[in-house]
């Protein structure tokens, strides 16, 4: 884990969920993934959007970066997975969402956050909508 994820997962942990600077009033989930080369754990602080009282949204953004993040990539070769919710964790399986599913899902985080836009614009690749479906 890098300096800046660690910093903010140290964060996270130490105030249930909540976090400051650049994730200030967002709300932000600790995503576990297996990494699919290296088989070890990763976690990545993420943006998300709470969809249901099941599963929530994050979104392959990379701060608008031509390729996408390594946890993307990590979910396709392995959905299931783990977050960490403000005080909860538990198991999700991960669902990569495409056009009629992905549009107001997208279009609703970027009107919410509108940093969002700004990665759009910034990169010619789709970003990725990912669901996170609780499971059980």
């Amino acid at each position: 884990m890098n300096d800046w994820n660690k910093q903010i997962v140290d964060e996270f942990r130490a105030n249930a969920g909540k976090v400051g600077g650049p994730f200030e009033n967002t709300p932000v989930l600790l995503l576990h993934t297996t990494g699919r080369k290296s088989g070890k754990t990763y976690i990545n602080p993420l943006a998300y959007q709470k969809l249901d009282d099941k599963s929530v949204a994050v979104f392959g953004s990379k701060g608008g970066f031509p390729t996408h993040p390594d946890w993307y990539r990590n979910l396709l070769a392995n959905p299931k997975v783990t977050v960490e919710v403000g005080t909860e964790q538990y198991d999700v399986v991960a669902r990569d969402v495409k056009g009629d599913e992905r549009e107001p899902i997208w279009t609703k985080q970027k009107k919410d956050f509108p940093g969002f836009a700004g990665y759009e614009k910034a990169t010619t690749r789709e970003i990725p909508v990912v669901v996170l479906e609780r499971i059980g």
